[in-house]
């Protein structure tokens, strides 16, 4: 069994930060169970431009308002506390918080937390050795 706290996280190589957004993540690929969970928020009256080509992400909002563009169709969908959205076809998206939004993250395949957005928005394919099993 694995227990965690956000203050464990929080200011560790695994709370990452950028202008935009800050996001703690929680469980990594080193876990070895299939999935990666992240706390992000995004930070008020900024926009940012995600691609997860390489990732299937599911969003689940806990606090703050906004709004998520799906640049594929140009469909705007409003984000409230119980919002979820499922990146289940690799969609490129714009998210526009109108206050801080607090959000829990859960990416497969899972990250390693060394990814870092490119150009496109894209977390590149890394990958953790299997977890040795106990």
């Amino acid at each position: 069994m694995i227990v965690r706290t956000l203050d464990e996280i929080t200011d560790t190589d695994a709370d990452v930060k950028s202008e935009n957004w800050r996001s703690k993540r929680i469980v990594l690929a080193k876990e070895g169970v299939g999935f990666s969970v992240h706390e992000t928020t995004l930070y008020a009256g900024t926009e940012s431009f995600f691609w997860y080509a390489n990732h299937i992400e599911a969003v689940f909002i806990t606090s703050g308002e906004g709004e998520i563009e799906d640049l594929g169709t140009g469909e705007v969908h409003p984000l409230r506390p119980g919002s979820l959205y499922l990146l289940n076809d690799h969609d490129k998206h714009k998210v526009r918080p109108r206050t801080d939004i607090t959000c829990v993250c859960v990416f497969n395949p899972p990250v390693t937390g060394r990814e870092v957005h490119d150009a496109d928005g894209v977390y590149p394919l890394v990958t953790e050795p299997e977890a040795a099993a106990v």
